[in-house]
């Protein structure tokens, strides 16, 4: 006798938040909304990305990709999946953390499959959603720190300003500098590449 499958699960509701979930358990979803997975634990995303979001991953993403051209590094933007890890390759069900950062740039092209990103991108940059702040400025920083992420952008399309943040030699990150006005952003870990605050702000 064949078993019977289990009942895919199609909505948010559907899941019990009490639970510990895994990217095997990820892969078997079929929402229409964004969720993520943070050690084990679902977050579903309760705001939506709004116009001023939108304009500026698309700036972000515009001025990062030529750059990368003939280059060992590659830009992706959400949706793709990132699977966070310190254990090496993992299976996919031993894996309790999947992200969708907003932009994010991976030079170890290895880490790369169909999928998405198995182990820390190089560069990730989150923008902030009204409503995701904290998870952005709290979960997110701390997960990035921990995993690795060398350096990490938040982004403030209602405030016109970027802060940066860089892992130093204990592996904590610093604050390089918070960019609220006209003048070049420099990307630590992509040397040669600086954004311009004007492109990316002016008359967003």
């Amino acid at each position: 006798m064949t078993p019977t499958a289990p009942a895919a699960i199609t909505d948010f509701a559907q899941l019990d938040l009490s639970k510990s979930y895994t990217y095997a358990d990820w892969l078997t979803w079929r929402f229409s909304e964004f969720v993520e997975l943070i050690r084990g634990k679902v977050v579903r995303h309760m705001a939506g990305t709004s116009r001023q979001h939108q304009k500026l991953s698309g700036k972000l993403f515009s001025r990062i990709a030529p750059f990368l051209e003939n280059k060992r590094c590659e830009c992706y933007y959400a949706p793709f999946d990132v699977r966070l890890t310190t254990a090496g390759a993992n299976g996919d069900a031993q894996i309790r953390t999947v992200v969708q950062p907003d932009i994010f740039v991976v030079c170890d092209l290895n880490k790369l499959d169909n999928r998405g990103c198995v182990g820390p991108p190089d560069w990730v940059i989150e923008i902030v959603s009204p409503g995701n702040t904290a998870h952005d400025t709290r979960t997110k920083y701390d997960l990035y720190e921990e995993s690795g992420v060398t350096e990490y952008w938040i982004a403030y399309p209602k405030l016109n300003s970027i802060a940066v943040y860089v892992l130093d030699a204990t592996s904590r990150y610093q604050l390089r500098a918070e960019y609220s006005q006209p003048g070049p952003i420099p990307v630590h870990t992509l040397p040669g590449l600086s954004l311009n605050w004007n492109d990316l702000f002016d008359n967003t």
